[in-house]
């Protein structure tokens, strides 16, 4: 391919790819009401978020190679500051502003 029409080709592939995108993400939003959903599929989409949620943040706090184990590091320590914080108090801004705290405090002197 010469360099014009590389150049349309990733254009292309980027405009079909947003409509894709377009398509599955508001497709829901807007015939949504006109497709109904078992109560089973209902109650199983309760939970997607915090899978979402889980599967970033889990993978972030617990590092790990495929030879090793998950590495508690300072983001794990930090991080069940945070749970024992939200456990006893319930407040999220608390756990975010504690979290960062105790990360923040604990990176200088964090013996790994």
């Amino acid at each position: 391919m010469s360099g014009g029409n590389a150049t349309w080709y990733v254009v292309g592939a980027i405009l079909l790819l947003a409509l894709c995108s377009l398509l599955t993400r508001a497709g829901y939003m807007l015939f949504g009401d006109y497709i109904p959903l078992s109560d089973g599929l209902r109650r199983a989409l309760r939970y997607a978020p915090a899978a979402a949620l889980t599967g970033i943040i889990v993978p972030e706090v617990l590092p790990w190679d495929v030879a090793s184990l998950p590495t508690f590091d300072v983001k794990a320590a930090a991080a069940l500051f945070a749970i024992v914080l939200y456990w006893k108090t319930r407040n999220s801004l608390l756990v975010i502003v504690g979290g960062m705290v105790a990360y923040w405090l604990l990176r200088p002197w964090w013996p790994f």
